[in-house]
């Protein structure tokens, strides 16, 4: 209600000003405030009041959250390397080689504030709905039903930073400064609760004067990542990490957790073959088109007044010499998963494909990565060494090399179209949950429940469409082994895989006591040799602790009922 008072008192204000600036007299009474009862009575209030808190979305878009740089999260990985050295561009790099950067006093990965203060606006949403709106019961589930559908997003970021949270499910709890944290079990269940009363009450698709709202699909696929989540944290944390009574969600419990995961991806799913979504058959369209269907919830922008810059941060240089910015590129790591057409791994060890390892990969390699020789705005991509516009740099041989220091550009979710993106910055939609992440969901769920005909079903129907032939696993391990390759590769770029190595408590091993590595790439007779280098200058770090951020140590200071989780 805040933005709105100050919306209407700014109003005022101008209108007053501008009275006065000619000089005139009226006689009107003017008001600075208008009350809750006032703002709910007009429908339209309502309406933009809602649609404002759609906002808290960007945080997150192209998985820039929570350093402020898109892919962000995905270069504390494997998969992405980013150029800089230098605090601000190379902030993720600094922390990904420094476990010690976090700390209670700058946990570095903060959402607390910002977090706390969306769910409070939420609230008071939620509150004066039912006290003062004049509209139908039908509308008002309609309203809670947004509502709560976001404040579930806002938690669940909360919860994988954190795990122990305060929840805070009303306003009456904001009559006391102190409250305490709930334990982390408690905490996905009330997010899941939030996601659940949302599908129930969402439609399947919103009128076009509504888009970009919440829909019931996009509802149960929020529900199906929450509860994946969880089960993941009963399944392989059981208190190894860390001693707080409130972080962990009990063993016992991974089986119902699994199985509601299955069970909400199973919604999205018949949606689906109700027509609703489909997996595109063209992979690099799934980024650009405002109509695919395999978005269940995206944020789509609008020249020019909405715009982003994600082409200006991640375009190859030859695009606008001397102005690109090439924050992160792809690593070696990546690259080396793609599997070949027919659906082999890719080895370097096959002398065959390690002399062409850019002919014959699958169809998503030639959508997601510019390499060596790749065709691109009319040019071929030179990635080799050397010191042209486009050419391989070492990591840390420049502070800001603006190129490539890994052989790789992006392409997934860069617009060939668009040729001047200096000036028009870009516009391509940040997807926030497609239909293959339920399906991968669905696949991973029915594993863990031992459905392993109903896993292989999902994963197989998003490799057949990838043109990809079936998988070959032929027990869960191997399943889940599967799984978790075609997440690295489906889902690269898109904010997934710090999470799912921090979910699968496999962050500590893959992500510490190591170098990620990029290709050199150099003449060799009438081919090329192809060296690997490290693009790290110093190995990773990831200790257990990370598994839970440490809460702000000015939050801890203002509320006495919260204290510290436990190992910071």
């Amino acid at each position: 209600m805040s933005i709105i008072f100050s919306t209407i008192k700014r109003s005022f204000l101008l209108a007053g000003i501008v009275v006065l600036a000619h000089g005139c007299k009226i006689d009107i009474p003017l008001t600075n405030k208008y009350t809750e009862e006032a703002i709910y009575k007009n429908p339209a209030n309502m309406e933009l009041y809602i649609g404002g808190m759609y906002s808290e979305f960007n945080t997150f878009q192209f998985g820039q959250f929570p350093i402020g740089y898109s892919n962000a999260t995905d270069a504390l990985t494997d998969v992405m390397k980013y150029t800089s050295t230098t605090s601000g561009n190379g902030t993720v790099n600094i922390l990904a080689m420094d476990a010690s950067r976090v700390d209670a006093a700058g946990p570095q990965l903060n959402y607390w504030s910002a977090g706390y203060s969306r769910i409070r606006k939420l609230n008071e949403f939620i509150y004066g709905l039912y006290k003062y709106a004049k509209v139908s019961e039908e509308e008002k589930a309609l309203y809670e039903a947004e509502a709560r559908f976001i404040r579930g997003y806002v938690y669940f970021w909360l919860v994988k930073l954190h795990g122990s949270v305060v929840i805070m499910p009303e306003l009456d709890g904001y009559s006391n400064k102190d409250n305490a944290r709930s334990s982390e079990d408690d905490c996905w269940k009330y997010i899941a609760a939030d996601f659940a009363y949302a599908a129930e009450k969402l439609p399947v698709t919103q009128p076009a004067a509504r888009a970009g709202r919440a829909t019931k699909g996009a509802a149960y696929g929020m529900l199906a990542r929450t509860w994946l989540y969880a089960a993941s944290i009963a399944e392989y944390d059981k208190k190894l990490y860390n001693q707080d009574p409130l972080t962990g969600v009990p063993a016992a419990n991974a089986p119902a957790y699994y199985k509601n995961a299955a069970d909400a991806a199973a919604e999205v799913i018949k949606l689906a073959d109700q027509g609703t979504y489909a997996l595109e058959s063209n992979f690099a369209a799934i980024f650009l088109k405002k109509d695919s269907k395999e978005s269940l919830f995206k944020l789509d922008y609008i020249a020019p007044q909405f715009t982003h810059q994600f082409d200006l941060g991640f375009a190859p240089p030859g695009d606008i010499p001397g102005q690109g910015l090439v924050y992160g590129v792809p690593t070696a790591e990546l690259v080396n998963e793609f599997e070949m057409a027919d659906g082999s791994k890719f080895s370097w060890s096959n002398a065959t494909q390690a002399a062409n390892p850019y002919v014959g990969r699958e169809p998503r390699f030639y959508a997601t990565i510019l390499y060596n020789g790749a065709p691109w705005k009319s040019r071929t991509i030179n990635s080799q060494a050397g010191t042209g516009v486009e050419n391989f740099i070492e990591y840390a041989a420049s502070p800001e090399p603006k190129r490539t220091v890994t052989g790789y550009y992006i392409k997934k979710m860069l617009d060939s179209t668009n040729t001047n993106f200096v000036v028009n910055k870009s516009t391509q939609s940040a997807i926030e949950m497609r239909y293959a992440e339920v399906l991968l969901i669905a696949a991973e769920a029915r594993t863990k429940i031992n459905d392993l005909s109903g896993a292989t079903t999902a994963l197989d129907a998003l490799r057949n469409k990838r043109g990809l032939p079936g998988t070959t696993a032929g027990d869960a391990a191997q399943l889940m082994t599967a799984i978790e390759h075609e997440r690295k590769v489906e889902l690269a770029f898109e904010g997934h895989r710090y999470w799912d190595l921090r979910r699968w408590r496999k962050a500590h091993t893959v992500l510490n006591g190591v170098k990620f590595t990029g290709h050199r790439i150099t003449p060799q007779g009438a081919g090329w040799k192809y060296e690997v280098v490290p693009a790290d200058n110093v190995n990773r770090q990831f200790t257990p602790a990370l598994y839970y951020i440490p809460i702000p140590v000015d939050e801890i200071q203002r509320n006495a009922a919260m204290k510290q989780i436990q190992g910071w």
